[in-house]
C-alpha cells in the first residue's frame, strides 16, 4: 500500500505554503493523524484521517491519494477530501477599513468614535 509522510502530503495538498510550515506544525502539535499527536514523518494511507490548523482555521481531511509531490491545484484537490465544517460568514470588523483607502477622513473617525460609544 502507498503512503506519504504527514508534512509532504500536507504541503503537497496545499494545505501549507511550505513544506517547512507543515512540518512546524507537526512538531508545535497542530496536526493529528486518525486522532493522534503526528510527527512530520508520521506516514498517511488513504483513507486515513488528518486534523490539521493552519491559517486560524481547523480543516478535517481524508486521504485519498497519498501524494509526496506538489501537483496541479486540479490534481490536488482530487488526492484530498475536505470535510470540515463551512466557515462562519464574515460580517465585517465594525471598524476596519479596506486597504487602500488610504488615511481616514476627519468624518470617518467621527463615525468610528461614534461606533465606538
Amino acid at each position: 500500500m502507498e503512503s506519504a509522510r504527514v508534512d509532504q502530503w500536507l504541503w503537497a495538498v496545499r494545505v501549507f505554503r511550505t513544506r517547512a510550515e507543515a512540518a512546524e506544525a507537526c512538531r508545535g502539535g497542530h496536526v493529528r493523524v486518525n486522532g493522534a499527536a503526528a510527527k512530520p514523518s508520521t506516514r498517511v494511507v488513504p483513507r486515513d484521517r488528518v486534523a490539521a490548523r493552519a491559517r486560524g482555521r481547523t480543516r478535517d481531511l481524508e486521504v485519498v491519494d497519498p501524494i509526496r509531490k506538489r501537483v496541479g491545484a486540479a490534481l490536488a484537490a482530487t488526492c484530498v477530501v475536505d470535510r470540515s465544517p463551512p466557515d462562519p460568514p464574515q460580517d465585517g470588523a465594525p471598524f476596519g477599513r479596506a486597504r487602500g483607502t488610504g488615511r481616514p477622513t476627519k468624518r470617518d473617525r467621527r463615525e468610528l468614535d461614534r461606533l465606538r460609544r
